[in-house]
């Protein structure tokens, strides 16, 4: 089938927006930054600051940072800086030797780095400044998790971009349920084999998380409970386990990239590993899983767009709700069906709150799914929360702006009482 002129817009929002991470995304933006500024310091610095905004500290106080054993924006910083390679993105982390980690650490114990909160509107915001013998440098990231903004060398600016030219309007967002379902459904496979890579690599970290003894150990702990006879090995805790087990690995700090989504990499492991279990376990192709996958991807895309990048919203029940979608393909479900799950999902978990990266964010991760699969199965029998229910509404398109507009405007509040709560521990 011809290329239709939005289709290629679709094509290049998911090759923005689905890419590999290695490690959770918000220290990997501090590491990055840090990376990006002491390459233009030239040299290895000898202090390293990074100030960000309260939700990118919310999502890196917690979370394992590869390849270091530990948790923290600071020692992200500190190897971003040591030994980050910045053209990688956010794999900025990936060939980190276990002396640079050492120096970091000892960059760390001399006092010689520091996180501080920004004084800043942009709910994604890192700065790092890095100095060396009166030489100073710095990185700006703001807005998306590998977004750079500015970046200078004493006082010289070497780049800089406005940010009011990356701000998308709705009347200017390409994205509908229907629009990705026209798409998912009749591109030419050939133009979407490509997000195959993310069942790839996503199917590779939950086997880890299954095997070895990460985090909570929730995935892990979901096949014991099948050997004891608590649970039972259907497809929807097949579903459920391998997400979690993802996340378990993810969180804790492994060696290995997701594919993430929308600069999230549990919103990555929680767009496909739901979608990829259902295709196994039905015995559907490559074409018919890679469909699903653009369905799921694009939809968490599309509510991600309308809740922003950090909130005190939890993103897994954007990127469950895509997989939601995803799964309804596989069943043999159509548009109606798709939407449906989307109301039945609205009015389920809309409410669940993010607060910060950590490991027991693979329990969200577990929650979701399978709140997504019930959602799933409810459609395909015709059920679906009426628009007269809550924040759910007959319009499909009305229905997932109200969840965005729960998400960012309604819990602003809920936003800075989950952070102060955090950081008075």
């Amino acid at each position: 089938m011809t290329m239709k002129k939005e289709w290629v817009e679709f094509i290049a929002i998911l090759n923005r927006e689905v890419v590999p991470a290695l490690g959770c995304t918000e220290p990997v933006t501090a590491a990055l930054a840090a990376a990006r500024a002491a390459k233009a310091l030239g040299t290895k610095p000898e202090q390293v600051l990074v100030q960000v905004s309260g939700n990118l500290l919310k999502n890196g106080m917690g979370v394992g940072v590869p390849g270091t054993g530990m948790t923290g924006l600071d020692i992200a910083a500190a190897v971003g800086a040591l030994g980050g390679k910045s053209e990688l993105k956010l794999e900025v982390l990936r060939d980190l030797t276990p002396k640079i980690v050492e120096e970091a650490k000892q960059l760390m114990a001399d006092g010689n780095v520091k996180v501080e909160l920004a004084e800043t509107e942009e709910l994604l915001f890192a700065k790092a400044v890095v100095s060396v013998q009166g030489h100073t440098a710095t990185c700006t990231i703001a807005r998306t998790h590998a977004g750079i903004i500015e970046v200078t060398k004493d006082d010289e600016v070497l780049e800089s971009i406005s940010l009011e030219a990356e701000e998308a309007s709705d009347d200017s967002w390409p994205l509908s349920v229907a629009a990705i379902y026209e798409f998912a459904t009749e591109a030419d496979f050939a133009d979407i084999s490509f997000i195959l890579e993310a069942a790839r690599l996503n199917e590779s970290i939950a086997s880890e998380g299954l095997e070895k003894d990460f985090g909570l150990k929730v995935g892990r702990s979901m096949n014991e409970d099948i050997a004891l006879g608590l649970r039972s090995d259907d497809i929807t805790s097949f579903a459920t386990r391998l997400a979690a087990a993802a996340s378990d690995a993810r969180m804790d700090g492994i060696m290995q990239p997701v594919m993430s989504n929308s600069g999230s990499g549990n919103q990555g492991i929680t767009a496909t590993i739901p979608v990829t279990a259902f295709a196994r376990r039905l015995d559907k192709s490559e074409e018919e899983m890679a469909r699903a996958l653009i369905m799921s991807h694009l939809t968490s895309i599309h509510l991600k767009h309308h809740l922003g990048r950090l909130s005190a919203l939890c993103g897994a029940i954007l990127a469950a709700t895509g997989s939601g979608c995803g799964i309804i393909m596989l069943l043999g479900g159509k548009l109606e069906e798709i939407e449906r799950t989307i109301k039945n999902m609205v009015g389920t978990i809309a409410g669940m709150i993010c607060d910060g990266a950590k490991t027991s964010c693979a329990l969200k991760v577990a929650s979701s799914v399978e709140a997504a699969i019930s959602s799933a199965l409810l459609a395909m029998k015709g059920t679906s929360v009426p628009g007269s229910d809550g924040i759910v509404d007959d319009d499909i398109e009305v229905c997932i702006k109200n969840l965005g507009r729960l998400g960012s405007a309604g819990m602003c509040e809920t936003d800075k009482i989950i952070l102060d709560i955090m950081v008075n521990k």
